[in-house]
């Protein structure tokens, strides 16, 4: 239903008193255009974090919380970091408003989606009270003269560039009126400044009206009636969008307006700036922002717009002097684009007025899961179940291709990925991190798009395959499949090295799916411990020194080097390092009975391992015989041994039936191979 509350609330009407009265109480209603911007973003909270000893900044804006992520931005808090610095800085006028603001990134690297939280973001601010911002109309207030000389015909004219109200105060006033505002505003970045003048129209009606009542405000400043604007993209009012067309088909009066032909019978010259609409991109965008979609692929006549309206804050109309313009000016673009501009000499003073941003592709392996998990999740896939593993294995294909090889020869491509991912790897700290990221020229700039992923994935999962899921090496297949006619893989060697990352993307996800089965076959936990007490009970003999008691025969005999042997291996501890492995668990075990504790393998990581690797070792005969006969023909026991590991896979790994069955049969291929898992 109607909020009629809010519909009179954002349809306030009042006098250029009332304004003034309101301002003096909420100095904030006449913010710049970046400060606006700036205190959207910020008043949504920050959250600070540690990575590899950099403190980053993470803003919960670009989640997109109001619409429930649909536009989350993931895996980019360094460069939306970067962006929101630069509006700090121009919201309290250190420079950096008086720049061409361009993301630079490949192509998908979510740029367009930067720019459209931005612009839901300033239509969303403008409603509220926060975000109030004000402009103003001319009322004839009955007088018919005035309705027909000034207003071709009209009863009121509405500022066509929805200007600050303050505009309408003499300078002097001006300055009067702001310096006691501010004396009233502890925080630079709510400094209030007010600069520019009236747009044409405005100006020649003003005029018009001082001569009338023969120079006193006052009496001219009734006819101004104040009003809430309100920020749409849609309704063209302060968002402005832009985008390169047909060369034929565009010119420059898209940013800066035209002429109106008809009303030029009204007014009777084209030169009148009532019969001018001031309806460019740069006008309507006033008080708000202008995205440049793609900017550089446009004519070099459209750029030379940019240097006026970034610099001076100045577009300059046909046939009209200089207008003010308070907007951020956002483009992006991608690698091609912007070689050409750094190219091309004629552009020097543009280059010199932008401020670069790389969006990068997303090199952290969790970040680029949460890309594919946001569209391809349980409550919106609901015919086909996705196996575990599947999107990680493409999201780890594709960050492999956007990393550089890393210089360090005893590091892998893959060890390098997963220490942007937080895992450790043979004890590398965030030092060497930091170190990986410094060497690397242009990571993340090149790489697969996660479009493509995106696509690959739809395509399998509207498949006609006979199934009621998809797993990891579905997805894998149609992406190596597609890369024979990927438009954007230049060389065959290129396409030779995605290729040879996909079997390592595959290959890591055999692994994956092999920890989980061996995790699921060794869960019953009776029987590691009674596995552990066995192995501590020859361990504490060999230690001492002592003979082994069997418990049902009474005998004597040396402790069983083949059994500790067989655990101490899975976990490669060396023949001439057990002794020392073996004293250093008992150390562990004595420790906890002298603080009255009885010893538990789960204390014990590297102990654990060792015990789960040798169960699933000696359980691998199951599984093999599981994959190897139907299940009608495996004895009960068996089929009831491989039934509860289904179940754990399903109940506790994510698994469904069917997948659960493809995992185990891939590991039972594995043994039927020979391979040791």
């Amino acid at each position: 239903p109607l909020d009629h509350e809010a519909y009179h609330r954002l349809g306030w009407l009042g006098s250029f008193n009332d304004y003034l009265q309101l301002a003096t109480a909420n100095p904030r209603i006449m913010r710049t255009a970046f400060q606006r911007m700036c205190h959207m973003i910020v008043e949504e909270g920050s959250e600070d974090y540690l990575d590899n000893k950099k403190l980053i900044t993470h803003y919960p804006f670009f989640d997109d919380p109001h619409h429930k992520g649909k536009d989350a931005v993931f895996g980019l808090d360094i460069p939306l970091m970067r962006l929101v610095n630069i509006f700090k800085s121009a919201a309290r006028r250190y420079g950096t408003e008086r720049r061409f603001i361009l993301l630079h990134g490949p192509v998908g690297s979510a740029k367009s989606t930067i720019c459209r939280l931005l612009k839901r973001g300033l239509e969303r601010y403008s409603r509220r009270k926060e975000g109030a911002l004000f402009s103003f109309e001319w009322s004839d207030l009955g007088h018919e003269k005035i309705a027909k000389e000034l207003f071709g015909g009209s009863r009121s004219y509405a500022c066509p560039m929805r200007e600050e109200p303050l505009h309408l105060l003499p300078e002097e006033e001006r300055e009067k009126f702001l310096s006691k505002l501010n004396a009233k505003v502890k925080e630079q970045d709510h400094h209030v400044h007010i600069e520019g003048g009236l747009c044409p129209p405005c100006r020649f009606i003003y005029q018009e009206l001082l001569k009338m009542y023969e120079g006193k405000v006052d009496r001219l400043l009734e006819h101004v009636i104040l009003n809430r604007a309100i920020l749409s993209e849609k309704d063209r009012v302060g968002i402005g969008t832009f985008q390169p067309k047909d060369e034929k088909n565009q010119d420059s009066t898209e940013l800066t307006g035209d002429i109106n032909y008809r009303k030029i019978a009204i007014y009777g010259s084209d030169s009148d700036p009532r019969a001018f609409n001031f309806d460019g991109e740069f006008n309507i965008a006033n008080r708000g922002m202008i995205e440049f979609i793609e900017v550089l692929k446009l004519d070099v006549a459209f750029l030379y717009d940019l240097l006026g309206a970034s610099q001076e804050h100045l577009i300059k109309p046909k046939k009209f002097a200089q207008i003010d313009i308070d907007e951020v000016i956002i483009g992006h673009t991608n690698e091609p684009e912007y070689r050409k501009l750094q190219s091309n000499e004629f552009m020097e003073a543009l280059r010199d007025r932008t401020v670069k941003i790389d969006i990068p592709y997303i090199t952290k392996l969790h970040e680029e899961v949460r890309i594919y998990f946001k569209d391809f999740n349980a409550d919106r896939v609901k015919n086909k179940h996705i196996a575990p593993h599947t999107l990680e294995a493409a999201s780890l294909w594709a960050v492999l291709t956007r990393l550089e090889e890393p210089k360090k020869a005893n590091l892998t491509l893959l060890q390098k990925l997963k220490l942007y991912n937080g895992e450790s790897v043979g004890g590398m700290t965030s030092d060497n991190v930091r170190e990986l990221r410094k060497e690397a020229h242009s990571e993340g700039l090149r790489g697969i798009s996660p479009r493509y992923i995106q696509d690959k994935i739809s395509q399998v999962l509207v498949s006609d395959r006979d199934r009621g899921c998809i797993n990891p090496f579905m997805i894998l297949k149609d992406l190596e499949n597609g890369l024979k006619h990927h438009s954007l893989i230049s060389s065959e060697d290129q396409r030779s090295r995605f290729r040879e990352l996909i079997s390592t993307a595959r290959e890591e996800c055999e692994e994956r799916i092999r920890r989980e089965v061996q995790q699921a076959v060794v869960a019953d936990e009776r029987h590691l411990a009674e596995l552990c007490a066995n192995y501590l009970h020859h361990v504490k003999a060999y230690v001492q020194r002592e003979p082994v008691r069997d418990t049902e025969s009474g005998k004597e005999a040396e402790p069983n080097e083949r059994l500790m042997r067989s655990i101490e291996e899975k976990i490669d501890i060396p023949d001439h390092r057990k002794d020392d492995f073996r004293r250093e668990v008992i150390n562990y075990v004595t420790a906890a009975q002298e603080k009255g504790k009885e010893f538990d393998f789960r204390s014990n990581a590297k102990l654990r391992k060792a015990l789960e690797s040798k169960l699933f070792e000696d359980q691998r005969d199951l599984i093999a015989l599981s994959g190897s006969a139907a299940s009608s023909t495996l004895d009960p026991q068996v089929q009831a041994s491989v039934r509860q590991v289904k179940e754990r896979l399903i109940e506790h790994a994510g698994y469904c039936e069917v997948c659960a069955s493809d995992a185990i049969d891939f590991i039972a291929s594995i043994f039927a191979r020979g391979s040791s898992a």
